[in-house]
């Protein structure tokens, strides 16, 4: 590809070694990425016997319980400390709207080709940051977006039998997606991680506690209750390496690492369901991956000349 083939030709690329603190960062993002993977392929397998609700609920509360422990002792109160606190609270409400749009596409999606669709969410951010922020964008990024779309229509196939109302809930999952990264973003600039996490798990927490009365289901096997115990670590844990991720190395140079998740979730969807995409689907999750990569490949390239730039 001219896009790797540029990057190993890049001065500042192959002059730059890798510090120790970036490849912890690179560690920590493939963690992350394999507790996501593993999270959401235990949440398709207990949703099969439990509410969507229920599981809704044991995740937030489970994260906001783990968080607060980890994170109370280290900040106190000033964790609690926003300029916006309706805006964090809207963030935790939006992310909690996507949880459910993601359990809801689990339910009908091998988590592999789920996965691959998800993570199309950061290109589409590259078009909406150009429409609402004025932001440039290269015609080379416009070209991955296009391809990865391309990849999304090869594994939902529109007008085939696998194509149904169902495929709603994956293609609003991205959109609502893309709409949080943007505003995470914008709250990045003026509040600290922690504090940003914190609120976003306890709105969740609360706003499922509010709606348990309506989902909530006798359950008397304790294998299903330690699965869900697992679903709401997985995603405490896998949280909790991201921050620490970003702390560590820079976001562009993490952002092509995080398509492993794909590679995690297929091998996730082949041992707890013995499923293996086929062709055309496998085509479609590559070209996402990809286009993806491509694109994390780029922002670094373009990340580093800036820096060059200004050092200059």
């Amino acid at each position: 590809m001219r896009i790797e083939k540029n990057l190993m030709n890049h001065p500042r690329v192959t002059r730059r070694k890798a510090t120790p603190s970036v490849l912890a960062g690179i560690g920590l993002v493939m963690m992350a990425m394999a507790c996501f993977a593993f999270m959401d392929s235990l949440t398709k397998q207990v949703t099969l016997s439990v509410p969507v609700l229920m599981v809704m609920w044991a995740r937030y509360f489970i994260q906001a319980v783990v968080t607060s422990v980890v994170i109370l002792p280290k900040t106190g109160r000033t964790v609690l400390i926003t300029e916006r606190p309706w805006v964090q609270i809207g963030r935790g409400a939006l992310l909690l709207f996507t949880t459910l749009l993601a359990i809801l596409s689990l339910q009908f999606l091998p988590v592999g080709e789920f996965s691959a669709i998800v993570m199309t969410s950061p290109l589409l951010v590259t078009l909406l940051a150009a429409r609402l922020l004025g932001e440039h964008v290269s015609r080379l990024r416009i070209v991955l977006v296009c391809g990865s779309f391309v990849g999304t229509l090869m594994i939902v196939r529109p007008g085939s039998d696998t194509f149904g109302w169902v495929m709603i809930f994956p293609l609003l999952l991205v959109v609502a997606n893309a709409a949080f990264q943007l505003l995470t973003s914008k709250i990045a600039q003026t509040e600290k991680s922690m504090t940003t996490h914190f609120y976003s798990v306890w709105t969740g927490a609360v706003l499922t506690s509010l709606m348990l009365y309506w989902g909530w289901s006798t359950i008397d096997n304790l294998s299903l209750w330690f699965e869900i115990f697992l679903i709401g670590v997985a995603g405490a844990i896998g949280h909790f390496l991201l921050i620490v991720a970003f702390e560590k190395s820079p976001t562009a140079t993490l952002m092509p690492y995080m398509y492993a998740q794909i590679g995690f979730a297929m091998f996730g969807g082949w041992l707890l369901f013995d499923h293996i995409p086929d062709h055309l689907s496998m085509l479609g999750i590559g070209l996402i991956a990809v286009c993806g990569l491509a694109g994390g490949i780029l922002t670094l390239i373009e990340s580093r000349a800036a820096a060059a730039n200004a050092a200059h």
